[in-house]
């Protein structure tokens, strides 16, 4: 899966819809996930909100295009996007 774009989800430990969104990725749609932990970066979580307007996690990121966080990317899903974005 050479042309498979690369997925990050940023997290924080104790967010149960980060471990469903990566969750799904891999378990449902087979993909490669990194996962990012801003639970005590203060910092990662200011440059995250700078980037993409949104304070929450996850938030998930296919390739550069930003999807939003676990329900954004299921209702991509729900669509027939999401595989589209994955390359599937």
């Amino acid at each position: 899966m050479t042309n498979t774009p690369k997925i990050v989800v940023y997290r924080t430990r104790t967010c149960p819809y980060c471990v469903a969104a990566a969750r799904f990725l891999r378990e449902v749609k087979g993909q490669e996930v990194e996962e990012i932990d801003l639970t005590f970066d203060d910092e990662g979580r200011i440059e995250l909100q700078q980037r993409t307007g949104m304070r929450t996690v996850p938030q998930i990121f296919i390739g550069e295009v930003h999807v939003g966080g676990y329900d954004e990317m299921r209702a991509l899903d729900a669509q027939g996007e999401l595989d589209t974005l994955l390359g599937l």
